[in-house]
C-alpha cells in the first residue's frame, strides 16, 4: 500500500511499540492500524500504563486524507480538547491513521488504553463541550479579570450548593431586595 499522508512511501508491516499490529511508511513514519488490531491487543492487556512521560514530536496533517484501502476520504477526530491534533479514521475500513508522533501523543495523554473510545460520538461530544467550557472561562477572565473571575466562581459554587440557592439568586438579583414592589 501506498502511504497516504506523503504519497511517496510504502506501508510497511510493522507493529506499534511491539504492541499491536499496524503498517508503517517508510518516508513519513505515519502509522496505518486497523481497530480491530487495537481492540483485540487492548482485549489482552487490559492493565495498559494510562500515562507515559514521552518526549515526542508530533506532526499533524491538515488535509484530508484518503483510506489507503478504500480510497475514500477519512473523518478527522480530534484527541482532546487540549491539542489540536486530529486522527484520521476509515469507517469503512475501520482503519485509523496516526501521522508520526501521534502514538507517543496518545500515551503522554494518557489515552493509549482508550484509542477507541477517541471514534466514539460521545467522546467527540465531551470533547466540543470542554472546549467550550475552555473558551468561555478564558472569555469570562478576560472580561472580569482573573481576580474577580475567580471570586465569581466561588460566590457561584455557593450558591449552587446552598440549600436555600432559588431564594439567594432572587434576592442577589432584585433591584431592591427589601422593597415590597416589583
Amino acid at each position: 500500500m501506498k502511504c497516504t499522508s506523503c504519497k511517496v512511501g510504502v506501508l510497511s508491516p510493522s507493529f506499534i511499540d511491539g504492541l499491536f499490529r499496524a503498517h508503517t511508511c517508510t518516508e513519513c513514519g505515519g502509522n496505518w492500524i486497523l481497530v480491530e488490531d487495537y481492540v483485540s491487543w487492548k482485549e489482552n492487556n487490559p492493565e495498559y500504563p494510562a500515562t507515559e512521560e514521552v518526549s515526542c514530536e508530533v506532526v499533524d496533517t491538515e488535509t484530508a486524507l484518503l483510506c489507503p484501502q478504500s480510497g475514500t476520504i477519512m473523518r478527522k477526530f480530534r484527541i482532546t480538547s487540549k491539542n489540536s491534533h486530529r486522527l484520521d479514521y476509515s469507517s469503512p475500513v475501520g482503519g485509523i491513521w496516526l501521522d508520526k508522533g501521534e502514538w507517543d501523543l496518545i500515551k503522554q495523554d494518557g489515552l493509549a488504553g482508550s484509542l477507541n473510545a477517541v471514534l466514539t460520538v460521545q467522546w467527540q461530544k465531551n470533547i466540543r463541550m470542554n472546549a467550550a467550557k475552555e473558551n468561555f472561562s478564558a472569555l469570562y477572565a478576560d472580561k472580569f479579570g482573573q481576580e474577580s473571575y475567580t471570586k465569581a466562581q466561588e460566590i457561584r459554587k455557593w450558591i449552587d450548593n446552598h440549600p436555600n440557592k432559588s431564594d439567594l439568586r432572587a434576592y442577589l438579583l432584585a433591584e431592591d431586595p427589601y422593597s415590597a414592589e416589583r
